[in-house]
């Protein structure tokens, strides 16, 4: 296929033009600006702004496919409403020329932020686990619920021209090297709340991309979010312990084996055919 990514020069992005270039994909990298190494072989790049239908539409002409990441992927580094705009606007506007252009596959970038616990002003924890895709939206900042009317407006899409969209909620995206700093730091401080309000997930930046490209190259299930996250925690001890320890409140509906992850990717399992491979345990 030829796959238009979105914001292919930030990090996701980066890694998602690798993957579909190694699987025999031809890519376009739409973006604001070009990334710091020039396109690989196989891959153009085109600057385009993603709130602008035509721009868009041009970008993803002859496109079989559209991957869509281009965001502010969080909400203090500008104004909320700059945020939320920028973030719903682009969504709205990329979609809106897949359907014009009649393209039929689309996955988009969600984030596990619009449970709402992530960026919370007061922290809160999910209210139950393993959490599935039918937990609550909960959301108290701009970029969760930009998120939720992403997911959204995904769906109406989908009803209105049977697009196929996945709308992937991604975890924290971490190359190997930082997931590793990352257990080093909650082994000293496993209940600091910026680890708590996520129970301790994450996801290795190259299972993210090969999600993203399974969301285009699977078929049949209409509209969907699914939970991304790595198969384990990024802590050594057990993950109902924790719970248990640092969010009681959180309701554990199902057993959740050793250091397993708290979030339950079933989903993208059963119906993209989709796996995480990498763990800081065992790289």
């Amino acid at each position: 296929m030829k796959v238009l990514v979105t914001g292919g020069s930030g990090r996701l992005g980066t890694a998602v033009v690798t993957d579909l270039l190694a699987h025999g994909h031809e890519v376009v990298s739409g973006d604001r600006r070009r990334g710091a190494e020039p396109p690989p072989p196989g891959c153009r790049f085109i600057e385009l702004d993603l709130g602008d239908v035509g721009q868009a539409a041009g970008a993803m002409a002859g496109c079989d496919a559209v991957i869509h990441l281009g965001a502010i992927p969080s909400p203090y580094s500008h104004a909320d409403e700059v945020v939320f705009n920028n973030n719903v606007s682009g969504t709205f506007s990329v979609l809106q020329a897949t359907s014009l252009l009649g393209i039929k596959k689309a996955s988009i970038a969600s984030s596990l932020s619009a449970l709402g616990t992530a960026w919370a002003p007061e922290p809160f924890p999910p209210v139950y686990a393993p959490v599935d895709e039918a937990h609550p939206l909960l959301n108290h900042d701009c970029y969760g619920l930009s998120k939720e009317v992403d997911e959204r407006t995904a769906e109406m899409f989908h009803r209105r021209s049977g697009m196929q969209i996945a709308a992937f909620r991604f975890c924290w995206v971490s190359h190997m090297d930082e997931a590793k700093a990352a257990v080093e730091r909650i082994r000293a401080n496993p209940g600091h709340p910026s680890e708590w309000r996520v129970l301790w997930a994450y996801v290795d930046v190259r299972d993210a991309a090969s999600a993203c490209r399974r969301g285009i190259e699977a078929d049949g299930f209409g509209f969907a979010a699914f939970n991304v996250t790595a198969d384990d925690s990024l802590s050594d001890t057990p993950t109902e312990e924790l719970i248990r320890t640092y969010t009681p409140s959180v309701e554990i509906r199902q057993p959740i084996p050793g250091t397993a992850s708290a979030f339950s990717t079933e989903r993208a399992k059963s119906v993209l055919g989709w796996a995480p491979m990498h763990s800081w345990r065992s790289e």
